[in-house]
């Protein structure tokens, strides 16, 4: 039987490599690509079928960011497929990032230069927002959605008999100092993608812990400095070219430095090949590129703990009824609004 593999933000960047990958290793797999662009998602799609012509590549229109796109693709997920192999988590955002110039300059001149590219720790901070469900933004889109993609996915997931997994696309940006329980959303921080991305280590342990028994086994990973599109809007354009000479020669030195979608996608590959069992809930898979270019997984202890764990799970299932209340008030007040249209017409 055909395996069945979703990628989240799969137009670009990590998750188009890592369905390149994929479709390398195995022709016969169907491909979803679940995308908030479609024009960028049947782009990805010709890419692939010119290098994979027999493979079962789909595009899904999916914004993680909108709980109503999140239910309205779930809803053709369960329509299409009978099974999900592999759902890959890894679309995020980073808005408006915002760089302490001076601290950069300090760092770079420093022999702290090789963490600090590598985690962003002390230098990095971005302007969040709300979102048309009154979420926060970053909060919404690199978290929440993806817990609620997971919820409404569960029959697919978790079938008796059946094995599925799911991966996360974190970072070494995640940190605990970022997240607090009591503001889960980052409201009052500047760091909201650092909080998102640690929530997400945690959540992943929390959903091994409820779900392995169901057949569903989480995994995060972390895809190293790799050159993005989300990467590139940290700095200027002038910046990058003045400093990616340096970059490759610290690659010499540090195997963090992967650089390039295609090595940043190696332990997203990587876990595709294991069996979950063999797996530390705890670890974060770490894709990794040695000085003469030479790409392997490593896995590394999250700084993370159980009872913060299951509270952020559970905080997150009472946000999910509070936002599926508003929701259900939201559709029955546009229908009402609908049919009073169409009295008065």
């Amino acid at each position: 039987m055909e395996k069945v593999v979703i990628v989240t933000g799969a137009n670009s960047g990590i998750g188009l490599a890592l369905c390149d990958r994929l479709l390398t290793e195995d022709s016969q797999l169907r491909l979803c690509l679940a995308c908030r662009n479609m024009q960028r998602a049947e782009a990805a799609r010709t890419v692939l079928l010119t290098s994979h012509t027999d493979s079962h590549v789909d595009v899904l229109h999916l914004d993680v960011g909108s709980v109503q796109s999140v239910l309205t693709a779930a809803e053709e997920v369960k329509a299409r497929y009978s099974r999900i192999d592999f759902l890959y988590l890894n679309a995020g955002i980073m808005p408006n990032p915002q760089v302490d110039v001076r601290a950069f300059f300090m760092g770079l001149f420093s022999r702290n230069v090789i963490n600090m590219f590598a985690t962003a720790e002390g230098l990095l901070t971005q302007q969040d927002r709300l979102n048309s469900d009154g979420l926060q933004e970053v909060f919404a889109t690199n978290l929440f959605g993806h817990f609620f993609l997971i919820r409404e996915l569960e029959p697919l997931l978790c079938d008796a008999g059946h094995t599925s997994r799911v991966v996360w696309t974190s970072s070494s940006n995640a940190r605990r100092s970022a997240f607090s329980i009591e503001d889960m959303q980052h409201r009052n921080g500047t760091e909201p993608y650092s909080s998102s991305k640690y929530a997400s280590d945690m959540l992943s342990l929390a959903l091994n812990r409820h779900k392995n028994s169901q057949g569903l086994f989480s995994s995060v990973i972390c895809p190293g400095l790799v050159m993005t599109n989300l990467t590139y809007g940290i700095l200027p354009s002038f910046f990058w070219t003045l400093i990616m000479p340096i970059m490759w020669l610290i690659r010499i030195f540090t195997n963090t430095f992967t650089l390039t979608p295609y090595n940043g996608a190696e332990a997203l590959h990587w876990l595709f090949l294991q069996k979950p069992e063999s797996l530390d809930p705890r670890a974060k898979y770490h894709s990794l590129t040695s000085g003469l270019g030479t790409n392997y997984t490593q896995p590394r202890q999250m700084d993370i703990d159980d009872e913060r764990s299951e509270v952020l799970f559970s905080k997150l299932l009472e946000l999910e009824k509070v936002v599926r209340r508003k929701l259900s008030k939201k559709n029955a007040d546009n229908e009402a609004h609908r049919q009073y249209l169409g009295e008065i017409e």
